[in-house]
């Protein structure tokens, strides 16, 4: 006999975004003008903002029902193109998570931010006491 120690269900979408990362402008450690130089990020450029969010569900028939979780999560997104200004993936992703939370408290929640479906952050949260 095995034991279930969490029971998540996951659902992805993705959102077309407009973000950037002022710091890069200038900062030494970004802007080296060598092969490693990222300055151009400083300025507002375009993603595919890819989104897998996984919550935990309390039994083995779903008290979440996947779709309707997605499409809840999706009309948080309802705008044609998400002006997200300075946001990483990590600040999208604690946002996200303030939402859901919200709606859903007193679960254990994971979400991944990828930018073009190629780059990104993980980042789980757990409910606290109190």
């Amino acid at each position: 006999m095995i034991n279930v120690t969490q029971r998540q269900i996951w659902v992805t979408f993705s959102k077309e975004g407009v973000h950037l990362y002022p710091a890069a402008i200038d900062d030494p450690a970004l802007a080296t003008g060598k092969w490693d130089d990222v300055s151009f990020l400083g300025y507002a450029h375009r993603h595919i903002f890819h989104f897998k969010v996984a919550i935990d569900v309390f039994h083995d028939d779903r008290d979440i029902e996947f779709i309707q979780f997605k499409r809840w999560l999706e009309s948080l997104y309802a705008n044609s193109t998400l002006e997200l200004n300075h946001r990483s993936c990590e600040m999208i992703a604690e946002e996200l998570a303030q939402e859901i939370h919200n709606k859903y408290p007193n679960r254990s929640i994971t979400i991944s931010v990828a930018e073009d479906n190629e780059n990104g952050a993980t980042m789980t949260f757990n409910p606290t006491e109190g």
